[in-house]
């Protein structure tokens, strides 16, 4: 798996995709989960490249997630897509590990912008 999205909202995980795809990167392995516990599960079966994670979720949320998988030592890089826009959200999520931060609403070029460190060019 090259990218898991973690997002409670199935149509927001198309979105996602969406925009990955529209960003240019169309042969990614693209796993899913609907919660940070969930999301637990599925990285110690199969250790993405990347973790998209929303930010609000039922069982367990995008920050305690993050947390969470950071105890483990886990370094996996980590990016919120989130309505969370105010600058304690993000430095909170900065501080706590995330490799970056995406508002939403956004477009494949702020998706492109914040994967190709990760991923390389399309």
């Amino acid at each position: 798996m090259d990218i898991l999205l973690v997002d409670d909202s199935r149509t927001m995980r198309m979105i996602v995709q969406r925009a990955i795809r529209q960003a240019g990167y169309r042969g990614l392995a693209v796993g899913e989960a609907e919660n940070g516990a969930q999301a637990l599960e599925k990285i110690r079966a199969d250790q993405p490249k990347l973790v998209l994670s929303d930010w609000n979720m039922p069982e367990m949320s995008g920050i305690d997630f993050l947390r969470e998988l950071r105890a483990t030592r886990n370094e996996v890089p980590f990016g919120f897509i989130t309505s969370e826009t105010s600058k304690g959200i993000k430095e909170l999520a900065m501080d706590s590990g995330a490799t970056f931060v995406i508002s939403k609403p956004f477009t494949p070029e702020d998706v492109q912008r914040e994967l190709t460190p990760i991923l390389g060019g399309c």
